[in-house]
């Protein structure tokens, strides 16, 4: 197992402190994530380094020896480091992760819109999907999270330890290509089977749009013809005239101003949807907080894109 450098400075941050938690606070991650990181040192090193039997921790005569190497290596690098940047700090940008469907089309405009409220705002923005999303933000692994909001609550995030903004309230529309007289190709109300452009099992908005048909006779209508976890991928089908979906709002303004697609079903189809940005609170990073106080002073309307 390679040794990484984060793990000798998680290693010198927990033999001054003595404590998991406050190492964690310190090094801006999570505490099991911090535990599992001091571990993974351990088996890189080959040996037992920290003594977890008393309070508060101790190192091992192992540890106690590795200490003197790991702070050697860390001030090196550190005087490196500084060297190279020429003594002086570039604002450190938040990692974001964000749905599929936000990266592309909502958060560029949001994120325009919220430096102009609280300044430049260096990000570094990663798309996946909700289910690994969620997991980065529980492991410390990134600053921020851009996410649905989920009324039914399977996302399991307590609000306590997950605090969260409303951002946008957007809706999905059920959309298709037009015939030639601008109406529908694939409409909802028609009789026939309707060629359905769907999302897959495990995606978010999927479930949003088999809950609003749970209980309908229209989706014994519905006849699956693709399947995508992405709501950009059932747009360009759209376009193509394969099907119909129900794709956000604001990821076909354009398409539905210029006529492309057109709604295949009247307003009663719409899903509102919520888009909430997340932090952990358990996690201590200069940026972050200051970015959640300069938010907190903003107009609440000023946050929705």
């Amino acid at each position: 197992m390679n040794l990484e450098t984060k793990w000798l400075e998680d290693f010198v941050a927990l033999a001054n402190t003595r404590s998991f938690s406050a190492s964690a606070r310190q090094r801006h991650v999570t505490q099991p994530a911090f535990s599992r990181r001091i571990r993974s040192l351990e088996q890189a090193v080959g040996a037992t380094l920290v003594d977890r039997s008393t309070t508060p921790i101790g190192l091992t005569p192992e540890g106690q020896l590795f200490l003197v190497t790991a702070r050697s290596m860390v001030e090196q690098l550190s005087e490196c480091l500084a060297h190279l940047r020429g003594l002086s700090m570039a604002n450190e940008a938040l990692d974001i992760v964000a749905a599929h469907s936000l990266a592309l089309t909502f958060f560029p405009r949001w994120i325009s819109r919220l430096q102009k409220g609280v300044g430049e705002l260096p990000t570094r923005l990663v798309a996946m999907n909700v289910g690994d999303a969620i997991h980065v933000l529980r492991e410390g692994n990134c600053d921020l999270m851009l996410a649905y909001y989920d009324p039914y609550a399977s996302m399991q995030l307590d609000g306590e330890a997950f605090p969260s903004f409303s951002i946008g309230q957007v809706k999905m529309l059920p959309v298709c290509v037009p015939n030639a007289d601008g109406t529908p190709s694939f409409a909802l109300d028609d009789e026939e089977g309707i060629p359905f452009l769907a999302y897959t099992q495990g995606a978010f908005l999927g479930r949003s749009v088999r809950m609003l048909l749970k209980n309908d006779p229209l989706r014994m209508r519905l006849k699956t013809v693709y399947e995508t976890a992405m709501a950009e991928g059932l747009k360009g089908m759209a376009l193509q005239g394969v099907g119909m979906a129900w794709i956000p709002d604001f990821c076909i303004r354009e398409e539905l101003a210029a006529g492309r697609l057109v709604r295949a079903g009247d307003p009663q189809w719409d899903i509102p949807l919520e888009i909430r940005l997340y932090r952990c609170s358990l996690v201590h990073k200069p940026g972050v907080e200051k970015l959640w106080r300069q938010m907190m002073k903003l107009p609440r309307d000023f946050l929705q894109a």
